[in-house]
């Protein structure tokens, strides 16, 4: 009997043993945890660093050296690229177009899909029809609408045309008048950025509870009162992320020039990202254009950034 308590384990000694044992077994289950969730993760890693990450620490590479037509490095120019593009007339052209583009497309897609939302939110008949109509241009590519849009540009054939000969109005040359070029192409832009703009600020009325309606009618609101006052605010979460995006966008525009106008006429059309084109894989300089692609990186991680800063303070959040 003495034996067998003499020889018992301590009770402290107990409690650090049990102790040691549930660390390593919870230590085992976190460590299985954590494995297969970055397994699950490894796909997206995966395209992530090969479409994503590579190509960003690449061109910041090749951005430092000039290349030959084949891509591989000839020479070591350190800044001299960023120096070249800041003397250029072409960079700077290619910089104002795109502001242009910037203020024609973003505030007019925002308006046209906020006018599209309260039109689809109202409790007319049809109204399912027209959300399945206003949605569509979300299931158009690029390419298929520039074709359809070149087709209505068409200075003898064109549709927009037609209805100015109808109206005793001159012919426009849409795409081949440098006054009109770049207003054609936000016009088609704004168009094809509405399905995704028109679907979100949808979502976002929906999501405003109707007793907020029910009260600004027995407070005696007004339609448009009541829009600005309530709605707008309510309203602001949704037309901040839409206004982050639609500027990211549309300082990546691309298609719509290559097909419509190739940057023309007289690079009243030739955005930013167009110019990285045509200076990479049309003039074969890849170190120049992989600068002109950090510039871009750069300018819009800035707007970004002053965008957080500066119109977040006005966004109400419920």
């Amino acid at each position: 009997m003495n034996t067998t308590v003499r020889n018992a384990p301590a009770p402290a000694a107990v409690t650090a043993r049990s102790y040691k044992s549930a660390y390593r077994n919870g230590l085992t289950a976190s460590l299985k945890e954590h494995a297969l969730a970055y397994l699950f993760l490894a796909p997206s890693i995966v395209i992530f660093g090969l479409f994503l990450l590579y190509p960003l620490v690449k061109s910041v590479y090749l951005s430092f050296f000039l290349t030959d037509p084949r891509g591989n490095i000839a020479a070591y120019v350190g800044l001299d690229n960023f120096r070249q593009l800041l003397g250029s007339a072409q960079f700077w052209n290619s910089l104002e177009v795109t502001g242009k583009f910037v203020l024609l497309t973003v505030p007019g897609g925002l308006v046209l899909g906020l006018i599209m939302a309260a039109l689809a939110h109202s409790r007319l008949k049809g109204m399912r029809l027209f959300q399945f109509i206003f949605s569509l241009p979300l299931a158009v590519s690029v390419s298929t609408s520039a074709v359809i849009w070149m087709m209505l540009f068409h200075p003898t054939l064109g549709m927009f045309n037609y209805f100015l000969d109808l109206a005793g109005l001159p012919a426009v040359q849409w795409l081949t008048d440098s006054r009109w070029a770049l207003i054609s192409i936000s016009v088609m832009t704004i168009w094809m950025n509405s399905g995704f703009n028109f679907i979100v600020l949808l979502s976002g009325l929906q999501g405003i509870p109707e007793d907020m309606y029910d009260s600004a009618k027995v407070d005696g609101a007004g339609p448009i009162r009541t829009f600005i006052r309530i709605i707008l605010p309510l309203l602001s979460p949704t037309l901040f992320f839409l206004l982050i995006v639609s500027v990211i966008g549309s300082f990546q525009a691309f298609g719509q020039m290559h097909i419509l106008t190739k940057g023309g006429p007289a690079g009243s059309t030739e955005v930013f990202v167009y110019s990285i084109y045509k200076e990479a894989f049309v003039n074969y300089q890849f170190g120049t254009g992989s600068a002109m692609a950090i510039i871009l990186f750069l300018l819009i991680l800035a707007l970004t950034l002053i965008q957080f800063t500066i119109l977040e303070k006005k966004v109400h959040y419920q």
